[in-house]
Order: structure tokens, then sequence, then C-alpha cells
């Protein structure tokens, strides 16, 4: 009868414990997911750290310049033609300009990454990371585009806020337009 006692308590102490435990993983996941940081890893490996600011982002060092945030993936037809658009959008307002790829893609490779900017001159930023699929649900909540949006989704912001932000394939001329109105041009 003493054994049972004690192994009772043993057990409901490693419950307990347990339990504690769990609250306290829990809590490190909550406060990752509620963080407004995201950090980005570049096919290259260099990091860039975008932070929510209201219903805006704000890429970290680049005060002044035009962030366009584009959500694609490999397999897209439209999101291919986008990439080429957005490439000589970036030679072209390179002071100006940054573009982050942001593919939608869970487990893609660095290599398909840029087997991808290389056959269509996607000359900017692809993002390859695990914050990727919190920043693309957090952009689209901000754009109020629901959870199923169709793809390229691009948002483009200047110091946390939004100037414009298109669904789906669009023309160069366009994207172009709104860049220069955001810069005063």
């Amino acid at each position: 009868m003493f054994k049972k006692s004690i192994l009772s308590i043993i057990f409901l102490s490693l419950l307990m414990f347990q339990g504690c435990f769990e609250d306290k993983k829990a809590q490190e996941v909550n406060s990752i997911v509620s963080s407004n940081e995201y950090v980005l890893t570049s096919t290259d490996t260099q990091q860039y750290v975008i932070k929510k600011d209201g219903e805006g982002f704000v890429l970290e060092n680049a005060e002044g310049k035009v962030i366009i945030i584009d959500i694609f993936a490999t397999w897209c037809p439209p999101c291919k033609a986008a990439a080429s658009h957005l490439g000589s959008l970036q030679e072209r307002y390179k002071d100006e300009l940054v573009v982050l790829g942001v593919s939608v893609e869970d487990g893609i490779t660095n290599a398909k990454l840029q087997e991808f900017k290389k056959e269509y001159k996607a000359n900017y930023t692809l993002v390859n990371s695990q914050t990727n699929r919190r920043l693309i649900d957090d952009v689209a909540k901000a754009l109020k585009v629901g959870s199923r949006f169709p793809i390229p989704l691009m948002a483009m912001y200047k110091d946390g806020k939004l100037i414009n932000h298109y669904v789906g394939a669009v023309e160069e001329e366009f994207i172009e337009s709104d860049i220069k109105k955001a810069l005063g041009k």
C-alpha cells in the first residue's frame, strides 16, 4: 500500500511538472508568433529584418526607400512574368527601391530559388526563411485579401505606409507609376 501511495505521488508530481513545462513552451511559442518582427534570410544568406508597424511593414535600415514585398511561387506563370518586371524596376531604382520576393512554397531550396532568379531575371532579393509563412499571412491579413488569395500578391510600402498592393499580374508601368509617386518624382 505504501509503495502505491509513493508511486501515485511521484506520478502526480510528474504530471504537474509536465504541465508547467508545456505552459512555458506554449508561452515561448506564443511570444514568437505574436512578435512583430520577421527575420528573413536571402538565398545568399544575407539577413533582412521586417517589422510590423500598425497596418504597414518597415524594412530595417531602409528608411526613405520604397519596399515591395512580392509573395510568389516558382511554379506560378503570372509570378514568372512579374519577376522580370520587378527585376527591371529594382535595377532602375536600385538606390530607392528594395524588392523582396517571399515564396509561398514551404521547404523550397535555395538552389530552386536561384534557378528561378536566373531563368526569369528576378534580379532582386529572394528570401527563404522559416518566417516566410508568418509574414505572408500577416501581409494578407493587413491587406484584407483573405487567407486564400491569388498570387502574385505584391504590397508596396514606404516608411511603414501602404502605397498600393497588386493581386495577380500587373503591368510594369503601373508599378513604376506608384514608385514614382511614393518617391515624389
